[in-house]
């Protein structure tokens, strides 16, 4: 039987929010709305929720100070931020409390509804150990966000955790370039083509530690992520 998903859902904006949990409920996820940040603490401490999703601009506590205290009660738990905030520091600060995606307003509810289904695929969704994987001498949890070697664990950035992770998943396999920015940037632009280049080297420099991992560029068609056994 399919794990059912429980969704916090926290938006100081009542009508937006009334709008969101009826959407996510019609999809098929269970939502529960708080409006203000201190009402949301409570729920998430005494009710059992499987993703949290929040706006930065809340009453009594802000999104960001909210997001730490939920990830101290559990750090595992799949966290999205949904704001007008957009600006650089804000949008590296939400990841740096571990965030899994931050998503700016204006948005697509179907867009919102393709990220969640992704964070889920490779976290509340995976069967028992299965978002483990192992990269020759690198052991990668993508749960945990980190990828280790030699007992040395690199905490990974969220685009750096689903590129990965894709890449994992179709290891040995070559990923179209044009599926990944779909999969993963939802859109295929040239801005989103540069960022994905960005995010592509980085990887290659986690990895460049052992000869038998190698994300190999396939011409004119996309990656391939070689692991020697």
């Amino acid at each position: 039987m399919k794990k059912t998903v429980k969704i916090l859902l926290i938006e100081g904006d009542k009508s937006l929010g009334y709008i969101l949990k009826s959407y996510l409920t019609a999809k098929g996820y269970p939502t529960v709305l708080c409006v203000d940040g201190a009402e949301a603490l409570v729920r998430f401490e005494n009710e059992a929720f499987d993703f949290v999703i929040s706006c930065v601009v809340l009453s009594t506590i802000d999104g960001f100070s909210l997001a730490e205290k939920i990830k101290k009660c559990d750090i595992n738990i799949p966290f999205v931020f949904l704001t007008s905030r957009s600006s650089r520091s804000d949008v590296s600060r939400g990841f740096e409390l571990g965030a899994d995606d931050y998503i700016t307003k204006p948005f697509s509810m179907d867009e919102l509804l393709d990220r969640i289904k992704a964070i889920c695929r490779r976290t509340v969704l995976r069967p028992n150990n299965d978002h483990v994987f192992r990269l020759a001498s690198y052991t990668f949890d993508s749960v945990r966000h980190v990828l280790i070697r030699n007992g040395v664990e690199k905490k990974l950035t969220a685009r750096e955790l689903d590129l990965l992770y894709l890449f994992c998943e179709y290891k040995n396999r070559v990923v179209e370039r044009s599926f990944a920015l779909q999969r993963i940037w939802h859109k295929e632009n040239y801005f989103n083509a540069r960022n994905m280049d960005v995010y592509i080297n980085k990887i290659r420099k986690l990895l460049k530690d052992d000869p038998n991992v190698e994300l190999q560029n396939i011409h004119g068609i996309g990656y391939k992520l070689v692991v020697k056994d």
